[in-house]
């Protein structure tokens, strides 16, 4: 039996859905990034009745995320990711390597990927790109004063996070979290992206913050700049200034 992961794939695929319609092998074993650690990504598009869900498992020794969605379910889920800026699902279908594709299943769901990847997200809302520029002055005043290294630390990731959503943004690009957040970063802004990570594994490795703060106020001047005397938020909901600063 073959240990090559794609063969790996298309065995747990058509053992367990043998009546999929489509299923794409996504992340790193498609795109040759793949290390021995690597787990399995795939998405499986079942007929019209089925269950949307994700599971993890474990096949061959290899860790699996299915995602396993009807059309309606695919829908849906790009609908949420298009929304919240991340495209998880519409670069699945788009990068990915096709296992199945019945009656061109697979290439119509790719061909909507990819308009969807082609259009970008929406712009943000003036309010809430104006409280993330209050939050990333805010966060770029603690890290100055901050003398704890810990707190120094915490601060940095705040900073990173933050200007990463406003230089997205400022160049309608989608995001990302974990190990996409460089990859959509330096996608979206090569130069002044790998500013912002040169500078955070510097202030890791050296605890100074000066190149990290330089990168960070980079990215502001470029929406707007520092915001503190004169910012005013009117909450309309209890939940929304949580929901604003993510």
């Amino acid at each position: 039996m073959s240990h090559d992961p794609i063969d790996q794939a298309r065995r747990l695929v058509h053992e367990r859905f043998p009546d999929a319609l489509a299923a794409i092998l996504a992340g790193s074993t498609a795109t040759g990034r793949a290390t021995a650690g690597s787990d399995l990504d795939i998405a499986v598009l079942v007929a019209d009745g089925g269950e949307t869900y994700r599971e993890t498992l474990r096949s061959e020794g290899r860790v699996v995320e299915l995602f396993v969605h009807t059309r309606a379910g695919l829908r849906d889920l790009c609908a949420v990711d298009v929304a919240t800026r991340r495209a998880v699902m519409p670069s699945m279908y788009a990068t990915g390597l096709v296992l199945v594709d019945v009656d061109g299943e697979a290439a119509r769901a790719r061909a909507r990927a990819e308009e969807a990847l082609r259009g970008g997200p929406a712009g943000l809302a003036p309010d809430t790109v104006e409280t993330k520029r209050y939050a990333l002055t805010d966060a770029l005043d603690d890290l100055r004063d901050t003398t704890d290294a810990f707190e120094r630390l915490a601060v940095a990731g705040v900073v990173v996070s933050t200007a990463v959503d406003l230089l997205c943004d400022h160049h309608r690009a989608w995001t990302g979290s974990g190990k996409w957040l460089p990859r959509r970063l330096l996608a979206a802004d090569p130069e002044r992206g790998a500013a912002l990570l040169d500078a955070h594994a510097r202030l890791g490795a050296t605890q100074d913050p000066a190149a990290l703060i330089a990168a960070a106020s980079a990215v502001l001047e470029l929406v707007g700049g520092a915001l503190r005397e004169g910012y005013r938020r009117t909450w309309r909901t209890v939940a929304e200034p949580f929901a604003a600063v993510r």
